[in-house]
Formats: C-alpha cells, sequence, structure tokens
C-alpha cells in the first residue's frame, strides 16, 4: 500500500484481539505494541461512537506534529492501522483504506 498510494509512509493489519496479523512498519515500532494499541483504539473509537449517538465508527484519525495515524476496521476480525504524512491527501487514503479494508474483511471471512 505505501507504494502505490503517495502519503502512506507504514501500515499495519491487525487482529481486534490486538494481535499482528501483518505489517510494514518501521524498524523502531515494535508491532505488539502497534497492534494492541491499535485494538485498544477501535474498541473505545465504537464505544465512544455508541455513547455519543453517532452510528458506526468509520475510522479514526488522529493527527501528530509528525502526520497521522488512521486506524479502520477491516471485517470483523482484523484491523488496518496507516501511517501518514503531514501533507498526505487524506481523501485519497480514506477511498484506498476503504477499498482494501473491505478486500481484507473478505479474505479473513474465507478462512
Amino acid at each position: 500500500m505505501e507504494a502505490n498510494t503517495p502519503g502512506i509512509e507504514a501500515s499495519a493489519v491487525v487482529s481486534v484481539q490486538g494481535l499482528p496479523i501483518a505489517s510494514a512498519m518501521p524498524a523502531e515500532v515494535d508491532e505488539s505494541v502497534v497492534a494492541a494499541m491499535t485494538a485498544a483504539m477501535l474498541s473505545v473509537g465504537e464505544r465512544a461512537a455508541h455513547e455519543l449517538v453517532r452510528g458506526n465508527l468509520q475510522q479514526i484519525l488522529l493527527q501528530g506534529d509528525e502526520g497521522y495515524i488512521i486506524i479502520k476496521g477491516a471485517g470483523t476480525s482484523a484491523i488496518i492501522t496507516v501511517l501518514a504524512k503531514t501533507d498526505a491527501n487524506l481523501g485519497l487514503i480514506l477511498m484506498v483504506l476503504k477499498k482494501i479494508s473491505t478486500k481484507i474483511g473478505e479474505l479473513l471471512s474465507e478462512e
């Protein structure tokens, strides 16, 4: 995904239980920590969307000084996390994430 979408620096697919499935993260990033944090943030985000009557959670977007973290569910058993640059085209990345998360969800439901 990083090679085909401008602005994406890294990505990971993790289970909803917080375990790594696949990752293209920088060497200094601990994949296990990313997986656990991603699952926890998605869980809290889903609860917040429900409690605040915002409907079903679509994605979580975090913005820091050095770029974005985007978290999106991928079917019922996986989550995709993307690190994006500060000048990234978020519309393009969200469109790509929607397609990829659907495909990942379909692939994992076949198992």
